[in-house]
């Protein structure tokens, strides 16, 4: 048959709190058969549909993080890590308990996820590996930010971020995401955000999910506040490369093509799938081949590879 479909050997579970709403949640990534896709299912929810698919065409507009809602208005937010890592471990398929409306936000990055998922391990499944192939371009700007799909033989992040902090200022990087690119090289890179940013969503709110630092990357002009400073010295354009893998995962299988991002966040990979899918001759679905298997991002991990974070 070819490249096999995956999931995961047995259920993982993670619990924390949310960054934005600063409620506690338990998630548990369950295995799921063949095809079925990756769904979350509200389980502190009762009397309306449970399940939020995780796809494009669910995501409500936000700046902060992508929030997926179901047709009956059930939510569930800050979902961009957790795909990030499903994808970059290369499961196809999982149904993911969560007792509350927001992923927790761990240590902001992906790894936890990764760690968690790689050490159960997963299961090939009797379907083959469906991608999406971009053909032609396809681009989205607004406010002087873009995103754009080219086509490539693999996937390619190319992303470019510029900051008033000193500390981030304008920041390049480029990388292949096939050979465990993701986990090797951006899976433990954190959110960040500026002192400023703390302050003004906290007065309104927001951000409640523990102290500044422990689940974040706080900047303050010229100084890195948070304890133990950067794990990288271009954490926060790796942080963006993390998230648009995440969103890009929704769109429902591995995308084959060059994703390029300027100044790009969650709102605009996802006006760019969605104009995606609404233009005629921009994109196929082909059944993955062993070549094309080998360069999607879950290819070639090896745990030897995953980061070890405190």
């Amino acid at each position: 048959m070819g490249p096999l479909q995956h999931t995961v050997k047995s259920p993982v579970v993670f619990e924390g709190v949310g960054l934005h709403s600063g409620k506690p949640a338990r998630v548990v990534i369950h295995p799921a058969s063949a095809e079925h896709g990756i769904w979350f299912r509200r389980t502190d929810i009762a009397g309306a549909d449970p399940m939020v698919p995780a796809l494009w065409d669910a995501v409500e507009q936000t700046q902060l993080c992508t929030r997926l809602v179901n047709a009956a208005g059930v939510s569930v937010s800050t979902v961009e890590h957790l795909m990030a890592a499903l994808a970059g471990c290369g499961v196809h398929n999982a149904l993911i308990d969560i007792d509350g409306p927001e992923v927790p936000i761990l240590d902001g990055s992906a790894v936890p996820f990764v760690r968690g998922i790689m050490a159960r391990g997963l299961r090939r499944l009797a379907a083959p590996v469906r991608a999406i192939r971009i053909l032609a371009p396809v681009c989205v700007e607004r406010d002087g930010a873009s995103a754009m799909l080219d086509p490539s033989d693999t996937l390619r992040i190319d992303f470019h971020i510029d900051f008033a902090d000193a500390a981030i200022g304008r920041q390049s990087k480029s990388l292949v995401m096939n050979n465990g690119t993701f986990a090797r090289e951006l899976s433990d890179s954190r959110t960040f955000c500026s002192q400023s940013d703390v302050e003004a969503m906290q007065a309104s709110g927001l951000a409640l999910g523990g102290a500044p630092g422990e689940n974040a990357v706080v900047f303050d002009g010229e100084r890195v506040a948070s304890p133990g400073g950067l794990r990288h010295a271009d954490e926060p354009v790796r942080h963006k490369m993390l998230d648009a893998l995440g969103d890009l995962a929704l769109a429902g299988a591995p995308v084959i093509g060059h994703y390029t991002g300027n100044r790009a966040g969650h709102a605009l990979t996802n006006a760019l799938l969605r104009k995606l899918f609404a233009t005629p001759g921009a994109f196929e679905m082909i059944v993955c081949d062993d070549a094309a298997t080998d360069r999607l991002p879950g290819a070639g991990l090896h745990w030897s590879e995953i980061p070890q974070v405190a």
